[in-house]
């Protein structure tokens, strides 16, 4: 299997609390409650392991807050490469309601200085040679301008390293200079980074052309229960996912990714590629946490998913 890094700048506690119906302005009484050490780049590398690869996880940690991440880490066997830095790594408050909806109340975070950015930047040019593939997810720190992280791309590209990034807004706007290898956004993230529409497969397809041309060798654009299109150089296919209950849709997306690493990594064939990625991403929001837990299941789930070609590139 594969040796990946996954970069998370901006990582949290994620306190998930499940109730039956949110009331605002009322006292709500909770059915659930989980903590979890998360952040994009972190969801991706437990569904990547349970996959069977081999992770180095990097960014930046609060030291002040550190026992639920260093924990995880051990358990999961992840190399830690993160940055230290004062204060605490930020919470995050997801309030899951019975029918699916989610609503987040994301913090802060610490603020990263250029001391830090530049340890992590010499800490990465020691470690990041010698993987097969840097996972660059989430939102950028207070400190971190979109500008660093287009050079910290193109520093990982240099190396010879395949770079998949997952972020939105001016990050992802100004990262997509860079030409990363695989790009994952949503519908709305893909249409604010490039102000254009992209609901149809049409303009779609024209927005990855675009991509193609700056270097970009597979755009993955994810779009909920609508399923997922991916445009690689000379082909396109669409998967729509089973039907499943919604428990939480929070790590689909970094579900989603880790799937399409997986099967671009170990040589699958594009369409087990999109079907497996669909599919752990179906898995992941019938449930609260990060991971595969259960593979009948998800053997169940990829018989669910329909495939289907687009207009090639």
């Amino acid at each position: 299997m594969a040796k990946i890094l996954t970069l998370t700048l901006n990582p949290a506690l994620d306190l998930t609390v499940q109730l039956p119906v949110l009331t605002p302005g009322q006292v709500n009484r909770s059915d659930e409650m989980h903590t979890h050490a998360a952040g994009k780049g972190v969801n991706v590398a437990q569904v990547l392991a349970d996959l069977g690869h081999q992770l180095t996880v990097s960014g930046f940690l609060g030291a002040d807050n550190l026992q639920a991440f260093e924990t995880l880490f051990a358990k999961r066997g992840f190399v830690d490469a993160f940055i230290r830095v004062p204060g605490e790594t930020r919470s995050n408050l997801k309030l899951a309601e019975h029918d699916g909806r989610i609503t987040d109340i994301n913090g802060p975070g610490p603020v990263i200085g250029a001391a830090a950015q530049q340890a992590l930047l010499d800490r990465l040019a020691q470690i990041a040679p010698g993987h097969d593939a840097v996972v660059v997810a989430g939102s950028l720190p207070r400190g971190v301008s979109a500008q660093w992280l287009r050079e910290l791309i193109e520093r990982l590209n240099q190396i010879g390293l395949k770079v998949a990034l997952d972020t939105s807004g001016e990050a992802l706007r100004t990262a997509l200079k860079a030409g990363p290898w695989l790009i994952k956004p949503n519908t709305e993230e893909l249409a604010d980074a490039l102000d254009c529409e992209v609901v149809s497969h049409t303009a779609q397809s024209e927005a990855a052309s675009r991509l193609h041309a700056h270097g970009i060798e597979h755009v993955v654009i994810s779009d909920g229960a609508d399923g997922v299109s991916w445009f690689s150089v000379g082909s396109a296919m669409h998967a729509t996912p089973p039907k499943v209950s919604v428990v939480s849709t929070v790590g689909a997306g970094d579900s989603l990714l880790a799937g399409m690493l997986h099967g671009l990594l170990s040589a699958d064939t594009p369409e087990q590629t999109l079907r497996t990625a669909t599919a752990i991403a179906a898995m992941a929001v019938t449930q609260i946490g990060f991971g595969i837990g259960d593979a009948a299941q998800l053997a169940q789930l990829e018989q669910g998913v329909r495939l289907r070609p687009l207009t090639e590139q």
